[in-house]
């Protein structure tokens, strides 16, 4: 009898150790932080063949994840951007900021500025 009051026991408190340590990871989880760019181009023939490719495997290279990029961009109130949009997934704002720090980044940017203009900022998404 004191066997079964043992187990019974064990196995209560396995499930409840399993249930906490399931709340701690749950918790741990940080939501993804979205980079959204509004952009200007004025040459998009050599912003599409030059710039583009460049970028995104900048992008890629330091963690982050193209969710949308390009011109098909309808308007459900106010005014559109004017040419293209880009949404960027990354892990933390931390890891935005090294990306726009790096030198791969510091690279292109001229290119960037000469082909148009962009307008960005980062939003945090919602844990999962």
């Amino acid at each position: 009898m004191k066997t079964r009051y043992t187990v019974a026991l064990s196995m209560c408190a396995g499930a409840a150790l399993g249930a906490a340590a399931i709340q701690a990871l749950h918790a741990q989880a940080k939501p993804p932080v979205y980079y959204i760019a509004e952009i200007d181009v004025t040459n998009l023939d050599a912003w599409q063949k030059d710039y583009a490719p460049r970028a995104q495997a900048v992008i890629k290279a330091a963690g982050g994840r193209v969710l949308a990029v390009g011109q098909k961009v309808t308007s459900i109130e106010g005014a559109p951007p004017k040419q293209r949009i880009a949404l960027i997934q990354w892990e933390s704002a931390e890891q935005v900021q090294a990306w726009r720090n790096s030198a791969a980044f510091k690279e292109i940017a001229p290119m960037r500025e000469k082909l148009g203009t962009v307008r960005s900022f980062t939003v945090e998404g919602l844990s999962q």
